[in-house]
């Protein structure tokens, strides 16, 4: 049975990436390096959207079709306005993301921050991480390519009561929970921006405070405590292993900063499960194994902390999973007049078969 197709865009701070979702599956995927500027990042947006649909679901653009559609991108995006502000990154101070996706593309476009968008994509492949396994994600996207997508198929899954966050280690830090399928947003969309949390250290953090976990928890923070002038080597857990000390400090601060950032994650939001995705993450393996090993030593040292398991509560996802983009085809269409509401579309009868549930953004 085939399932009506969803598309959902990932304006990124180096790339765009756009996904065609049907029957549980991705179906296809372009992705380009991202425009600049309000203009640029609409246009390459467009194209890109305009590309997959043309060539897989040429009847669901314009003419009135219902297709459900979201986007993503960085800075302060506002579901309810559609507005995009500050994202630094492409040159973006103000766009009307929505209303200028929906002008071009001829359907209403629902709009978030892509961290949050990475959080429900997260939240709806959950299945795909049994507790305690490393790199379980990568049998997800196993002979993932731009002719075969088929292999990623989102989770059946569906336990209620559960709280999942998703931590984006890239040049900053940041993070999102999904609770029961709903993304947390707190105040102007402030929830889950833990790294401008203070934790010491006398390192200046771009927010304008001094000493924030994203300033030992994130790229930027491994850039600096292991600087590229006078290494040879690009990988700084195989630099730590062939005896470089600068690399085995840099490591240790990160892995110790990540470990604080998911013990926090798990106490102050109660999330049962943290995925880890970003830039960050193509360091693989030792980068799980280092995040585990600092929350196995705060273990010994806490009755409390020891009972949480946050070990085993704590995965990878593989930096080519679209995890964003494909958060964003599930975005609820927005009410201008009264905010979010949940998505208009009943769940496509391929879905609905296996129970998945319809997500919304509250």
């Amino acid at each position: 049975m085939t399932a009506e197709p969803r598309l959902g865009i990932d304006i990124g701070g180096t790339k765009t990436a756009v996904v065609l979702v049907a029957d549980g599956s991705v179906q296809a995927m372009r992705s380009a390096p991202s425009g600049r500027g309000a203009s640029g990042v609409v246009d390459v947006a467009v194209r890109l959207a305009l590309e997959v649909l043309d060539a897989h679901a040429p009847r669901a653009v314009g003419g009135g079709a219902d297709l459900p559609v979201g986007a993503c991108m960085p800075g302060l995006v506002d579901p309810v306005s559609g507005l995009a502000r500050h994202a630094v990154n492409l040159d973006v101070e103000s766009l009307d993301l929505a209303g200028e996706l929906s002008a071009r593309l001829g359907v209403p476009v629902a709009v978030e921050n892509d961290v949050k968008a990475a959080a429900l994509g997260a939240w709806r492949l959950r299945g795909f991480w049994p507790a305690g396994s490393a790199g379980s994600a990568g049998s997800v996207m196993s002979g993932l390519s731009a002719a075969a997508l088929g292999p990623v198929r989102e989770s059946t899954d569906h336990r209620g009561g559960s709280a999942l966050a998703y931590l984006n280690l890239g040049t900053g830090l940041a993070s999102a929970v999904v609770r029961d399928g709903v993304v947390v947003r707190g105040i102007d969309g402030a929830a889950g921006e833990i790294g401008h949390l203070p934790v010491g250290g006398d390192a200046p953090c771009t927010c304008g405070q001094v000493g924030c976990l994203e300033t030992v928890a994130s790229g930027s923070a491994l850039a600096r405590l292991w600087p590229a002038v006078g290494r040879r080597a690009t990988n700084p857990f195989a630099a730590a292993t062939d005896g470089d000390a600068l690399a085995a400090a840099a490591v240790d601060v990160v892995c110790t900063g990540v470990g604080l950032a998911v013990q926090l994650l798990a106490l102050a939001s109660g999330a049962e499960r943290v995925v880890v995705g970003g830039g960050l993450t193509g360091l693989g393996a030792p980068l799980l194994a280092g995040i585990r090993a600092d929350l196995e030593r705060r273990a010994r040292s806490s009755r409390m902390i020891d009972a949480l398991g946050l070990p085993d509560r704590v995965e990878l996802l593989p930096a080519d999973v679209p995890v964003a983009a494909l958060g964003a085809a599930w975005l609820s269409a927005p009410d201008r007049a009264g905010g979010p509401r949940p998505a208009s579309v009943a769940s496509p009868p391929g879905l609905a078969s296996v129970g998945l549930p319809g997500e919304r953004v509250g």
